[in-house]
């Protein structure tokens, strides 16, 4: 097993202080007798961009699933700003916004109706949410289609719709679960782009799983799950040195015990 690395560039000594966005300690689940995840841990901070890699099955749905509340953490703490995710849910779920893995828009109602929908789920006052989402949709280039169906849009358009719905009520905290899978490249390079400008301007944490190394960066952080736990973390060129491989490829192939490059995780 590798030894886990510290994050590198540290955040300055007047943020070291703040609560993370996100900070996951020994969490562990099981379904039945199958451990999915083994004491995590994990941090994301403020303005990061942090990449949760893991070939397919590695424990990042499920992980998801435990900082979202959509399934109940058993072992281990899940913190957002300093809110447990257990104890004090509403603060927590209030700083969050969520891409899912799997879509989850209305494909019958139009684009500004889905995004209605979750500004009514957050409070936000109607003039307010028409303000937010027209701002949203111009961002991602969608505001000429607000009053489409979903239906009507291509996979990647509809990708872009769900990260406008996740930014609607300004959160301080973005998670994303695979969020480029089945699109072309073209989308693909849109999401990754918006995202980490995000990151960079308004000093959003992000959590973006994939298994696909081209998505991490150079600057990103890197948390590498693998079978359910972390076998390491930190910058990709850390990885590199600390596997002694020639790219961040050949690392994660070392990390996670792959035979060669061109298996699962080491595509893209």
């Amino acid at each position: 097993m590798a030894p886990e690395l510290a994050l590198a560039d540290p955040a300055p000594a007047a943020e070291a202080h703040a609560p993370a966005p996100l900070a996951v300690s020994g969490l562990s689940h099981a379904f039945g007798k199958r451990t999915v995840l083994d004491a995590v841990d994990l941090t994301v901070r403020a303005g990061s961009f942090t990449v949760l890699l893991g070939l397919n099955g590695a424990g990042k749905t499920t992980l998801f699933a435990l900082v979202t509340r959509l399934y109940h953490a058993r072992a281990g703490t899940i913190t957002v700003f300093g809110h447990d995710i257990q104890r004090t849910p509403g603060p927590a779920l209030a700083r969050m916004g969520v891409v899912f893995q799997q879509p989850t828009l209305d494909l019958d109602l139009t684009v500004e109706q889905n995004l209605r929908y979750h500004a009514a789920l957050h409070g936000m006052p109607r003039r307010l949410a028409a303000s937010r989402l027209l701002e949203e949709l111009t961002r991602i280039g969608l505001e000429g289609r607000r009053r489409d169906k979903v239906r009507q849009l291509s996979g990647g358009q509809r990708r872009r719709v769900e990260l406008a719905r996740a930014l609607l009520h300004r959160p301080s905290l973005l998670l994303l679960d695979e969020p480029t899978v089945g699109l072309d490249l073209a989308s693909r390079h849109f999401l990754l782009e918006h995202v980490r400008t995000l990151c960079r301007e308004q000093g959003i944490g992000v959590l973006w799983a994939t298994h696909l190394i081209d998505e991490v960066g150079a600057d990103a952080d890197v948390v590498v799950l693998h079978r359910g736990r972390v076998v390491a973390s930190g910058r990709p060129a850390a990885l590199i040195a600390m596997t002694g491989a020639r790219d961040l490829r050949d690392a994660f192939a070392a990390l996670t015990g792959l035979a060669s490059r061109e298996e699962g995780g080491a595509e893209g």
